[in-house]
Parts: structure tokens; C-alpha cells; sequence
């Protein structure tokens, strides 16, 4: 029976140390870029404005992170798509 709590109450807090190391990891990579939320949030409301010339996304379901390590740094964006828009595209 103590196996089973050890178990059950050390995969939590294992769980719970992932996420931990995992938030940690970000506010490095965004502090390392030097990217403020307030540029983060311009970026993502510039990608809303584009993205939806081209086609019907879910705006308040769209993700906009920076990932990364000590080497190099990635925009990650998780855009839901709901459809394309396929006429009347817009002219550059």
C-alpha cells in the first residue's frame, strides 16, 4: 500500500517539477531575447491582422510564444485555422 502512495503521490509532484522547470525555461529563453509581453503582444495582434486576410482563424485561441535554448531562439505560433478564404484575395 505504501508502494502505490509513494506512486501515486510522486508522480504529482513530478508533474508539478516538470511544469515548474518548464515555465522557468521560457522566462529565461524571453529574458536572453529580451522580448517585453507588451512586444509579444503587438507580435501576435500584427499576425492576427495578416493571417486573416488569408483566411478565418480563432483569434482568441491563438498561441504566440518564444522557445528556445542557449544557442538560438524560435517563434512559436499555434494559429487555429477555421477556413480559408479562397476569392477575392487581397492585392499587394
Amino acid at each position: 500500500m505504501l508502494e502505490f502512495l509513494n506512486r501515486f503521490f510522486g508522480r504529482e509532484s513530478s508533474s508539478s517539477k516538470n511544469v515548474a522547470k518548464e515555465r522557468l525555461r521560457l522566462v529565461l529563453v524571453h529574458d536572453r531575447a529580451n522580448v517585453s509581453p507588451e512586444l509579444l503582444t503587438s507580435l501576435k495582434n500584427d499576425l492576427i491582422k495578416v493571417i486573416s486576410n488569408y483566411m478565418e482563424i480563432d483569434d482568441k485561441a491563438l498561441e504566440v510564444s518564444l522557445d528556445g535554448d542557449d544557442n538560438q531562439v524560435a517563434l512559436v505560433a499555434n494559429i487555429p485555422v477555421k477556413r480559408l478564404k479562397r476569392a477575392n484575395s487581397p492585392v499587394l
